[in-house]
């Protein structure tokens, strides 16, 4: 007996959003990660490198890695 597409399709669906929202979870964490790194460098290597101090601000930044 043959599964119907629709199960094995909605199987995959859940796994694939929970997969998803995970990455995109770790990826908003090392971003964090990384803007609290550049937010300790002055503003002159910031500005050589083509970040600005206000944009990283608001973006946010962690003290500490996961």
């Amino acid at each position: 007996m043959a599964m119907s597409t629709s199960t094995s399709t909605r199987g995959n669906g859940f796994v694939r959003r929970a997969f998803d929202r995970m990455v995109e979870a770790r990826t908003i964490q090392a971003r964090r990660y990384v803007n609290g790194y550049l937010l300790s460098l002055d503003d002159a290597t910031l500005a050589a490198h083509g970040y600005d101090r206000r944009e990283l601000e608001r973006e946010g930044s962690a003290t500490s890695a996961f």
